[in-house]
C-alpha cells in the first residue's frame, strides 16, 4: 500500500513528444479542408471559412503552454536521447581563424539548462537597471536587439519573455534614419548590438538622447574597449559586453517576472516599401496562438526538430519557426552569417527542418533544371525520373520513389545535408512548378504557408501529402477564420463562378489590434469587429484552400482607365529564372507598363551567347554590363519573360512592355530594397528616374 502511495504522489517522468504536436486525424479528406460556418454570410462577402479539421480555436486557452517562458520550457522540459535540460539547444560554427576567415568543420552546441541560466541573468540585469532608473521612462519597457541570427539574439528575447521586458528587434541591414526612427518610436534605453553597429549608434547619440546602454553581443579586443569608453563617455552612453552584463545579473539574482497572456511580448517592425517603418504589437498570447496553430498538421521530423536559421529573425517568420522548434525541445542551428556559406553550413549540421523562402527555392530548381537539359544519358534520366516522380505526386500525393530517389534525387538532398524532412516556404509567392519540383527532389513534405506581422506570420498553410495544393497557400490555420470581401474596383466578389473571390480578413487570438502609436493606419487595418484587412486578393476553392490571386496595394490606374497591381504583376514576371530582381512601373499619364530587371547572372549569360554568339560567363560582370546595354538583349529578356506573363494569364495592360537592364542588384546600401529585400517603390523610381523617362520616350512601335 505504501509503495502504491509513493508511486501516486512520485513526479511524472519526462515527456518524450510535445503535447503541443498533433497530426491530422486519419483518414485525412483533402477534399474539405475549411468549411464556410452556415449563416455567416453577408452582403459583398463570403461566409467564415474554418478549418475542416479542429475548426476555429481560441488557442491560447488550452494548457499547458500560455505564455512565452512556457514554450521554451515545455522545451526545457521534453527528452530526448535520454537527455531533459542538457539536451542541445543553440548550435553554431566557432571561428577559428580570422585571416583568412575560416569556421569550424563542426556545430558547437550549448544546451537547454545552459539558456536557463543565461536568460536569468540577462533578464536579471535588464530588472535591475530598470527598476532603478538606470533604462526605461518609455510607456513599456523595451529592449532592443540588432544582431544576426546567432544564439545570443534568442538568449536575450528569453530573457525579455521572461522577466516582462518588450523586445524591440532591428533588422541588420536597416540604415542609420530607420534604426534612429525605431529608437525614438520605441524609446529605446538598450540595445544588444553586434560590434559593427556600435560606432553608428555611438554616432546617433545626440540624436537619441534615450539610449543610454550599448551591450555588444561580440567580444571586445582591449583597443576597442579602450576606444568605445572615451566615445561613450563623450556621448553619455555606457557600453558593456554581454558577459559583463550576464556576470552582473548572476551577482544580483531576481525572479522571473511572469507575463500574462495579454502582455505585450515584441513591437514588430514592418518594412514599409512605400513609407515608414509600422509598429506591430504582439502579446504573448497572439504568439501562443500561433506557434499552437503550426504546430498541428505539421511534423518536424524524427530526431525532434534540427533547423537550420538563416532568416532574419527580426522577421516574425523566422521566429516563429524558432519558438515553434523551441516548444518540442528541437535544436536551432545558426549559420555562419554569409549567404554564400549557407549550403556548406546545412551540409555541416544536416538539419530536418529547413524554412525558406521563394529566392532561395527558386535558386535550387533553377540549378537542378540546368540538369535536365544536359545531353545524353544523365539528363534523360533526370527528366525521365522528374516525370516519373511527378506523376506518382500527383495521382497519390507520395513524394517518394525506391529507384529515382537514390539515382537522381539523392544530389539535390544532399545540398540541405541530406537529412530534411520538412521545407517551409513563406512570405512572397512561388510557382506551381517548383513547389511540385521541390516536393519531388527532396521527397518531404515541402509546406507552403500565408501570414504577415499582423498575425504572427500565420492565416493559412497546406496539408502535408495534398497531391494537389502546389499553387495554393493552403486551408484556415486552427487558430484564424477568414472570410472574402469583395473588390468591386477590381471585378472581385464573392459570387464568382466557379470560386469567391474577394480581399482576404481573417480574424483569431494571433491578430494584432494596434499599430504603436498609429490610429490612422490601425484604423485602415482592423476593423470594428476584429477582422484584419489584408490588402491581398485570395480564392477559395473547392476544397476550402486559399489561393492568393491579386494584391490591393499600390494599385495604380494608367491613362486608359484600367488598374494594375504592381507587385501582383513583379511577382509574376519574377518567377521567370532570368529575373533576379525586378521593379514594375507604371504611371497615370501612360497607357503601359515599364520595368527595370537585374537578370540572373547564369541564365543571363546563356541567352546573351546565344543573342551575341559570345562566350560570356556568368562571372564576366564587365560583360554582362556591356551586354545588358545592348538594344538586342533587352528585347531577347523582354520576350523571354512574356512567356511567363501569358502562362500566367496577365491581361494586355498588365504586360511589361518596354525593360531596361542592369547589372546592379537592388541592395538596402543603395536604397532599393527593404530589410526584409522588398522593392522599395517610391526610391526605386526616384534612383530611375532617367532610365524609366526614357523608356516612356521610345516611339510606340517598340511596344510590339
Amino acid at each position: 500500500m505504501a509503495s502504491t502511495l509513493l508511486q501516486d504522489v512520485s513526479p511524472a517522468p519526462p515527456l518524450m513528444i510535445s503535447p503541443l504536436e498533433i497530426p491530422l486525424p486519419e483518414p485525412v479528406d483533402f477534399s474539405k479542408q475549411a468549411v464556410e460556418v452556415p449563416g455567416t454570410r453577408r452582403p459583398g462577402q463570403t461566409g467564415h471559412y474554418q478549418n475542416a479539421v479542429w475548426g476555429f480555436k481560441a488557442f491560447p486557452e488550452e494548457g499547458p503552454v500560455y505564455t512565452l517562458p512556457d514554450v521554451f520550457e515545455l522545451g526545457l522540459s521534453l527528452e530526448k536521447n535520454g537527455q531533459t535540460s542538457n539536451k542541445p539547444f543553440l548550435g553554431h560554427r566557432p571561428v577559428i581563424s580570422a585571416e583568412p576567415l575560416k569556421f569550424a568543420s563542426d556545430y558547437v552546441w550549448s544546451t537547454y539548462a545552459e539558456a536557463d541560466e543565461r536568460r536569468q541573468n540577462v533578464g536579471s540585469a535588464l530588472e535591475k537597471y530598470f527598476r532603478d532608473g538606470t533604462l526605461g521612462g518609455g510607456e513599456y519597457q523595451t529592449v532592443g536587439i540588432w544582431s544576426q541570427n546567432r544564439a545570443e539574439w534568442q538568449i536575450v528575447e528569453l530573457a525579455c519573455h521572461a522577466y516582462g521586458k518588450v523586445s524591440v528587434s532591428l533588422y541588420d541591414t536597416l540604415g542609420k534614419d530607420s534604426v534612429e526612427y525605431i529608437i525614438e518610436h520605441a524609446h529605446l534605453t538598450v540595445i544588444f548590438v553586434t560590434s559593427q553597429h556600435i560606432p553608428l549608434l555611438l554616432a546617433m547619440a545626440s540624436k537619441v538622447p534615450m539610449l543610454k546602454l550599448i551591450v555588444s553581443v561580440d567580444e571586445l579586443s582591449s583597443e576597442a574597449k579602450r576606444i568605445m569608453g572615451i566615445w561613450s563617455r563623450t556621448a553619455n552612453v555606457q557600453v558593456m559586453e554581454l558577459s559583463e552584463l550576464e556576470q552582473f545579473g548572476k551577482a544580483n539574482r531576481l525572479n522571473m517576472a511572469r507575463p500574462i497572456g495579454k502582455s505585450l511580448a515584441t513591437i514588430c517592425y514592418t518594412s514599409g516599401t512605400t513609407s515608414g517603418p509600422k509598429g506591430v504589437l504582439l502579446t504573448h498570447s497572439n504568439l501562443v496562438s500561433s506557434v499552437k496553430s503550426n504546430l498541428r498538421a505539421s511534423h518536424f521530423g524524427e530526431k525532434g526538430g534540427i533547423m537550420m536559421s538563416y532568416l532574419p529573425l527580426a522577421h516574425i517568420y523566422e521566429r516563429i519557426t524558432e519558438l515553434c522548434t523551441m516548444a518540442l525541445g528541437g535544436q536551432i542551428g545558426f549559420f555562419t552569417g554569409d549567404p554564400l556559406r549557407l549550403l556548406e553550413d546545412a551540409s555541416i549540421l544536416k538539419p530536418n527542418f529547413f524554412p525558406s523562402v521563394p529566392r532561395v527555392l527558386n535558386r535550387v530548381y533553377q540549378s537542378a533544371m540546368l540538369a535536365g537539359q544536359t545531353p545524353g544519358l544523365k539528363g534523360y534520366l533526370f527528366r525521365t525520373a522528374m516525370d516519373a516522380k511527378l506523376k506518382k505526386l500527383h495521382e497519390t500525393g507520395d513524394n517518394t520513389h525506391m529507384l529515382w530517389d537514390r539515382l537522381v534525387f539523392r544530389k539535390i538532398q544532399a545540398l540541405l545535408g541530406g537529412n530534411v524532412e520538412l521545407v517551409s516556404c513563406g512570405s512572397a509567392p512561388i510557382s506551381v512548378d517548383v513547389m511540385d519540383f521541390l516536393k519531388i527532389a527532396f521527397s518531404c513534405d515541402v509546406i507552403e504557408g500565408y501570414g504577415m506581422t499582423e498575425n504572427c506570420g500565420t492565416c493559412t498553410r497546406c496539408w502535408p501529402n495534398d497531391p494537389s495544393s502546389s499553387g495554393t497557400v493552403g486551408a484556415p490555420q486552427p487558430c484564424n477564420e477568414i472570410k472574402l470581401v469583395d473588390v468591386p474596383s477590381m471585378n472581385y466578389t464573392s459570387n464568382d463562378k466557379p470560386n469567391p473571390r474577394g480581399e482576404v480578413c481573417l480574424r483569431g487570438n494571433n491578430c494584432f489590434s494596434t499599430y504603436y502609436k498609429d490610429e490612422k493606419n490601425t484604423r485602415e487595418t482592423v476593423d470594428e469587429e476584429g477582422w484584419l484587412h489584408t490588402g491581398d486578393v485570395g480564392e477559395i476553392d473547392s476544397a476550402g484552400r486559399l489561393k492568393i490571386i491579386d494584391r490591393i496595394k499600390n494599385i495604380m490606374k494608367l491613362a486608359q482607365g484600367e488598374y494594375v497591381a504592381l507587385e501582383k504583376i513583379e511577382n509574376v514576371y519574377g518567377l521567370h529564372p532570368l529575373v533576379a530582381q525586378l521593379y514594375v512601373h507604371g504611371e497615370s499619364l501612360q497607357d503601359h507598363l515599364v520595368g527595370v530587371i537585374v537578370p540572373d547572372p547564369t541564365q543571363f549569360a546563356i541567352l546573351c551567347n546565344s543573342i551575341r554568339g559570345t562566350k560570356i560567363g556568368a562571372n564576366d560582370s564587365a560583360e554582362l554590363a556591356t551586354a545588358a546595354r545592348d538594344p538586342a538583349v533587352a528585347q531577347a529578356v523582354l520576350r523571354e519573360i512574356t512567356h511567363e506573363a501569358k502562362k500566367a494569364a496577365l491581361k494586355g495592360f498588365e504586360m511589361i512592355k518596354k525593360i531596361h537592364l542592369t547589372t546592379v542588384p537592388f541592395s538596402t546600401e543603395n536604397g532599393l530594397l527593404t530589410p526584409t529585400f522588398k522593392v522599395r517603390r517610391k526610391d526605386c523610381s526616384i534612383y530611375f528616374k532617367e532610365e524609366l523617362a526614357a523608356l516612356y520616350a521610345q516611339p510606340t512601335s517598340m511596344l510590339k
